[in-house]
């Protein structure tokens, strides 16, 4: 599921984790065939997914999500990566009517290496991180010790989001 960087992009390689998730339609294909155009993705390398979670929406209504987080190493900058990542969306008939609403595909960039970034379309560390079991669970799943900046140490943060309802699937999201 993954493919070869040339050498001089393995020189620029951070390591991206993105969050996944769907209310609407075939979640698991959906995960399954974002995953699979996150894998050829230039530039990039899909080096780990984690389990796929149930959970209820939150400060909103619809079906739950199945959600799950991808490693990706990859050379593109942040932006590019969020046009990309806009891009597989809009291919699964993502609209955005109005916040939080029910969605066939929602691709978040979570975390870029240990960069922050603040601008008019892009901030990371994602601005809910530590506050989205659904997030924080399949991201320590795949880095337990993993921090962000000015979150810190992110298994600190589970806590907080205890009272969120998740559970973990044995679903496989990748072949």
């Amino acid at each position: 599921m993954s493919r070869s960087l040339s050498a001089s992009s393995q020189e620029l390689l951070e390591l991206a984790y993105i969050g996944l998730g769907a209310n609407l339609g075939d979640l698991a294909l959906t995960l399954r065939q974002a995953l699979q155009a996150l894998a050829v993705l230039p530039q990039s390398r899909l080096v780990a997914v984690s389990s796929a979670y149930r959970s209820a929406p939150i400060e909103a209504g619809g079906p739950d999500y199945l959600n799950a987080v991808a490693a990706l190493e990859t050379s593109l900058p942040p932006q590019d990566l969020l046009q990309a990542l806009q891009a597989i969306e809009l291919q699964h008939g993502r609209e955005r009517p109005y916040i939080n609403a029910p969605r066939t595909l929602d691709l978040d960039l979570l975390l870029y290496g240990q960069a922050s970034i603040l601008t008019a379309s892009l901030t990371v560390p994602h601005p809910r991180l530590g506050q989205r079991a659904f997030v924080l669970h399949p991201l320590l799943e795949l880095s337990p010790g993993l921090s962000a900046p000015g979150l810190g140490i992110l298994a600190d943060l589970l806590p907080a989001v205890a009272e969120q309802p998740i559970e973990r699937l044995s679903l496989s999201l990748i072949d």
